[in-house]
């Protein structure tokens, strides 16, 4: 007799419950901003995020977001017009770029790092510190199980 797997179980259930998630996040994130005064996507919001480490490229700050460069080069253009970011000569290579914050994307940054942080509390409210823990160490778990082996 075929098994078939529980519900709680089912590979293409944990896929799109992800997905649901992650699609709760971005939701979540962009009203958050929205009411805070700013349009941004979430994108935006993760490329800012990145940015606020330090400097990165264009190809860096693609693979973060996942978007194509091309994409991410119109969305830094629009940041850059909107005085956020800033684009700098890589003093180690002179064909490359680094991107960094300004002093008003830092300011915003701050700003927005808050609603992520209101998100993320409503996301893990009810559970204990303890299974807030276990929640993202299984998170990461079926991450780097499915991330291509390294060697």
């Amino acid at each position: 007799m075929k098994t078939i797997p529980s519900v709680a179980c089912g590979g293409s259930t944990l896929a799109l419950l992800l997905r649901e998630i992650r699609a709760g996040f971005w939701t979540q994130i962009e009203a958050e901003m929205r009411a805070a005064g700013h349009e941004l996507n979430f994108s935006q919001y993760v490329t800012l995020k990145h940015l606020a480490e330090g400097t990165a490229s264009v190809t860096d700050l693609a693979n973060v977001a996942q978007v194509n460069p091309g994409a991410m080069t119109r969305l830094l253009d629009k940041l850059e017009q909107r005085g956020i970011v800033a684009r700098v000569a890589d003093p180690t290579d002179r064909r490359a770029l680094r991107i960094h914050l300004t002093e008003a994307g830092v300011a915003i940054w701050q700003d927005i790092n808050h609603c992520g942080q209101r998100v993320r509390e409503r996301a893990m409210r009810g559970m204990s510190d303890a299974d807030r823990d276990t929640l993202t160490r299984l998170l990461a778990q079926v991450r780097d199980n499915l991330s291509p082996s390294e060697g």
